[in-house]
């Protein structure tokens, strides 16, 4: 199955060695995500709440490249800084994702790229 670089530039820039996202049959595999500002590459704001809110306005502007959308995302995974923000992030995150949300992991690593406080990927499915 041949794959598919998504590239966008409504969201992030890559930081490192690695593509926003992959396309490959009707799966789309974006790249962790932080809360930077396309257009300034620097961070939203100090919150979590900012941050999030960021993170998946770029997921959401990656996913409209590859032909889908945030309906369509089945997996994520989230990293917190600090598990305490862990209630911060889900009242923005239930916001993206009102009903039935992706399957989700949320794991406390002790630091991210950048400084950012939360990095979120995701894996979605094109519509029908």
């Amino acid at each position: 199955m041949p794959r598919e670089v998504i590239r966008t530039d409504k969201a992030p820039a890559a930081i490192g060695p690695y593509s926003q996202a992959i396309r490959t049959g009707d799966t789309v595999y974006v790249a962790g995500q932080g809360g930077l500002v396309p257009e300034t590459m620097q961070i939203i704001g100090p919150t979590v709440a900012e941050q999030t809110a960021q993170v998946l306005r770029n997921i959401a502007a990656i996913l409209e490249a590859a032909g889908t959308d945030l309906a369509h995302v089945v997996k994520v995974n989230v990293l917190l800084t600090d598990i305490s923000a862990f209630a911060e992030m889900n009242e923005v995150y239930r916001t993206f994702f009102p009903a039935d949300p992706p399957a989700r992991m949320t794991y406390a690593v002790r630091a991210l790229p950048v400084g950012v406080r939360v990095e979120i990927d995701a894996i979605a499915v094109l519509p029908d």
